[in-house]
């Protein structure tokens, strides 16, 4: 991906673009006519365009957003499921991972803008990165088991490490749907804002995280996502890799030198 300068954009197929505010990438989901269902199509598009997002080192923070002003995303194009035999059901189910694992492996941190409806997959999207900022108009929920089928876009494994296990599995045999008052008191989301603001806040917080240095920020979320669930000794390991790997780095040096100069660090970024 040619690295965007601020304020551009770039679209992959007809239902994803990336936009560019600065540090931030602004990652949106733009299929209003049907509320951000997630198709083949839209699946290819959110995978193309986390592929490009990895690859681009300017990119220090990435938020998924909306642009349908009731829903996040509603998950699966049950229509589209409901129109593929068996066979095309299997071939699709690579397409449909590679969304989720794409917005799951981004190498730098993520935020998730929740407004209205974040169901099934759309619910799987925002557990898949590493804050939600929702707003009050909210409505969570992982209701697979209602239609026959899972979650199956990472939900059984990133929901239980956010709230526990038996709260996740309350949460997905029941198939309830969580308004934003109680999801953010379960923890389903981790930040709840007025009405219409969750995209403002959502990219004020990744301009925050973004002022910090990007070679650190990385290593970070590395050390995190792998460390998560590890034994205490083995995950120290896994930190202490993760520090080793920024030690010597441009970064520490120019962060070092920013504090005691007192000055605003200018990363270096390697």
């Amino acid at each position: 991906m040619a690295e965007l300068e601020h304020g551009d954009e770039r679209r992959f197929g007809d239902f994803v673009v990336v936009r560019r505010h600065g540090y931030v990438a602004e990652l949106v989901l733009d299929r209003p006519k049907a509320m951000n269902a997630v198709s083949t199509d839209m699946a290819r598009s959110i995978a193309a365009a986390c592929e490009a997002l990895a690859a681009d080192r300017d990119v220090r923070v990435t938020v998924l957003t909306s642009t349908h002003e009731r829903a996040f995303c509603v998950g699966a194009d049950l229509k589209e499921r409901n129109s593929l035999t068996d066979a095309e059901l299997v071939r699709q189910r690579p397409v449909a991972r590679a969304a989720y694992t794409g917005v799951l492996e981004l190498p730098m941190p993520t935020v998730a803008a929740v407004h209205g409806f974040a169901l099934g997959g759309g619910f799987e999207l925002a557990l898949s990165c590493d804050l939600i900022v929702a707003d009050r108009t909210a409505v969570v929920g992982l209701p697979e088991v209602s239609v026959g089928v899972i979650p199956g876009g990472g939900g059984t494994q990133l929901l239980p490490r956010r709230v526990g296990s038996a709260r996740a599995a309350e949460l997905i045999f029941s198939a309830r749907r969580v308004e934003a008052g109680e999801a953010r008191e379960l923890g389903l989301v981790d930040v709840l804002v007025d009405a219409g603001r969750d995209r403002e806040e959502a990219l004020a917080l990744a301009s925050r995280i973004a002022a910090n240095s990007p070679v650190g920020l990385r290593a970070a979320k590395r050390a995190l996502r792998v460390g998560h669930g590890l034994d205490l000794r083995a995950g120290l390991e896994v930190e202490d890799a993760a520090w080793r790997s920024v030690a010597f780095s441009g970064d520490r040096a120019e962060g070092v030198a920013a504090f005691n100069e007192k000055r605003a660090p200018e990363w270096p970024g390697e």
